[in-house]
């Protein structure tokens, strides 16, 4: 899936890697419990992929990875041709520059919405206090939640905290967006409003990495979904081929159990 595109600079043909995120013979161990295993994933700038498979098989752990919430035993990560940095100044940069979308969403309650989108980009990013404030009410716009500014998260449904963080995470430009489970906790009819937000961020070039159970979401905004189970990468495929004729026994099984009940 790994392409070569060529700008022509000033100067000439510069190669320009379209690879975002390369995870690279990555594996992961909770005590005895092997949870990630060999994991080779590389994702394209502007590629929506969408991580399934049965609970248990590495899906958040391999999410998590991704901006290092959980370290890794051997292997590499790297981000923009970047391994990801240990620990410091540098890794909090890394982290802005990786959106993170948590299925609680961790918004500070003793903030309003508007100081929770403002709070990354002044602390992190150190914007000036306008600019930041015009750039959160623009996103909390975008996500349909303007009118709730100056609001606490805790008068707000759950689907508009989890848009709010959505905002927040935006707010700092990511070069890449994770969402694990973004969907999990919210009631029913909130769901939607997550996913519409999400559909319009994959229509509009963002590198998403979702982990989800949402079928209906990996069908129609994905380019490519990877099926996990035991830890492992089982197959990759695009919606389409996945859905209609998965190769393997497990993504077999796994997809008879979810859409025929």
């Amino acid at each position: 899936m790994s392409g070569v595109s060529v700008t022509k600079g000033p100067e000439g043909a510069v190669p320009a890697t379209t690879d975002l995120v390369v995870l690279s013979n990555v594996n992961k161990h909770f005590g005895a419990l092997h949870v990630l295993q060999d994991i080779d994933l590389t994702i394209e700038r502007g590629e929506v992929v969408v991580v399934i498979g049965p609970s248990g098989s590495g899906k958040s752990t391999l999410c998590r990875t991704i901006n290092r919430l959980e370290t890794i035993d051997s292997g590499s990560i790297t981000i923009d041709g970047r391994p990801l940095p240990d620990e410091g100044r540098a890794l909090a940069r890394l982290r802005a520059d990786v959106g993170m979308v948590f299925q609680s969403f961790n918004l500070f309650a003793h903030k309003t919405v508007l100081e929770n989108v403002m709070l990354g980009q002044l602390k992190v990013r150190r914007t000036d206090k306008k600019t930041a404030e015009e750039k959160a009410r623009g996103l909390l716009d975008r996500v349909g939640v303007g009118s709730q500014a100056d609001k606490y998260p805790a008068q707000l449904s759950g689907g508009q905290q989890q848009r709010v963080a959505i905002a927040r995470a935006l707010a700092m430009n990511p070069k890449v967006m994770l969402f694990d489970e973004p969907t999990s906790a919210l009631d029913p009819e909130m769901i939607n409003e997550v996913l519409e937000v999400m559909q319009q961020l994959a229509r509009d070039g963002m590198t998403m990495v979702v982990v989800t159970h949402e079928m209906g979401f990996a069908r129609s905004a994905a380019n490519r979904v990877v099926f996990m189970a035991d830890g492992r990468i089982v197959e990759e495929a695009t919606p389409e081929e996945f859905f209609s004729n998965p190769r393997s026994e497990r993504a077999k099984d796994f997809l008879s159990k979810i859409l025929h009940h």
